[in-house]
């Protein structure tokens, strides 16, 4: 069954999601792989393996690159201002590129060992490597587009920017709450925010300023971008816990293991009540616990029933159904032709009911 039923979908017309996502990676990866192919040694495989396109021993692999939502928006929302999906690749690629800088780190950070049914690159070429690939795609993103040498260029490089420095607030602001005992919802809002709301905000918009969109037009896109990234967060936060690791690739209770406040953690803690207070006093004496990563699935399944008891798992599927609406609102104050609405809508739908 999908994860959260979107709002209202069932009156717009039919739209084809995989070959628009597979559009977008078609477009992207050959620039993509072109900008990968300019890195030293051996930073160019490691970021090689990091994308899926070769093994840990160097052979080519058909490997699961992700979903590809970032670069199909930016590829669509180049088809705002009439011009051609291709007009949008830069952009595509350097929102990928950007994404994946935060992914190499992120994993480095959070001790994820698991992406993408395989090692990180951390767990196969070490700490130092996933640092300094990351570096290298955060610098190839601004790369793949000043060198176009357009004032639309310059525009969405500012805009891009913005977003990365965005994105690393959240990144942050991720840390220091594993480290607190409560986290307001309105902290968690503003940190999914800042962390996956920023970027897609800039994916669905930089398409558009490539193409000579005015500013009112692209802070539009991007008002739909954002709400889409935290509807995206709040599935990502079910699927953090409830979610199963055959189709995400990642342990079982993989955020319960990493201590993470997300959505469903905080929502059960705000909520008040025998199970939300159980909960508070299980996850601070978690906290304290030398013997936390020995814990057994029994115990991990103990703090996710908590969860559920408390109305956390019910208020995130929620609030991304919220999320959602708004997001489909916002298209409504843009100006464009009715397919390209229509793709944005099945995007939408798309991201709250996936499975991974």
């Amino acid at each position: 069954m999908p994860t959260v039923p979107p709002a209202s979908p069932a009156a717009r017309p039919a739209v084809d999601v995989t070959a628009l996502l597979e559009r977008g990676r078609t477009l992207a990866t050959p620039v993509l792989r072109a900008a990968v192919d300019r890195l030293a040694p051996p930073m160019d495989t490691v970021a090689a393996y990091h994308f899926g396109w070769i093994d840990a021993q160097g052979n080519p692999t058909d490997g699961d690159g992700g979903k590809a939502v970032r670069p199909a928006l930016a590829v669509l929302s180049a088809e705002v201002t009439g011009a051609a999906p291709e007009v949008g690749v830069p952009g595509a690629v350097a929102v990928e590129l950007v994404h994946n800088f935060s992914l190499l780190h992120d994993d480095l950070m959070d001790g994820d060992e698991q992406r993408r049914h395989r090692d990180t690159v951390w767990k196969v070429h070490g700490p130092a490597q996933a640092i300094l690939v990351g570096d290298a795609l955060f610098a190839l993103a601004n790369e793949v587009l000043l060198e176009l040498g357009t004032v639309e260029a310059g525009r969405a490089t500012r805009r891009l920017t913005t977003a990365s420095r965005a994105l690393i607030d959240g990144q942050a602001q991720d840390i220091s709450y594993e480290h607190r005992d409560r986290v307001s919802v309105e902290e968690c809002l503003e940190m999914e925010g800042n962390k996956t709301g920023a970027l897609l905000a800039c994916a669905s918009s930089i398409g558009a300023v490539l193409g000579g969109a005015d500013e009112r037009t692209a802070d539009t896109l991007e008002r739909y971008g954002y709400h889409l990234g935290l509807a995206f967060q709040a599935v990502d936060d079910l699927l953090g816990i409830w979610g199963d690791p055959v189709s995400t690739g990642k342990q079982t209770w993989s955020d319960l293991r990493q201590r993470k406040k997300s959505l469903p953690v905080v929502a059960a803690l705000a909520a008040g009540g025998p199970a939300s207070e159980q909960l508070g006093e299980m996850l601070a004496a978690d906290a304290k616990s030398s013997d936390f990563e020995n814990f057994s699935e029994e115990e991990f399944a103990a703090r996710a029933a908590l969860i559920e008891e408390a109305g956390g798992r019910e208020w995130t599927a929620e609030e991304a159904r919220r999320q959602h609406t708004i997001a489909i609102e916002a298209l409504n104050a843009v100006d464009m032709p009715a397919p390209v609405r229509d793709r944005f809508a099945a995007l939408a739908d798309f991201v709250v009911v996936r499975k991974r």
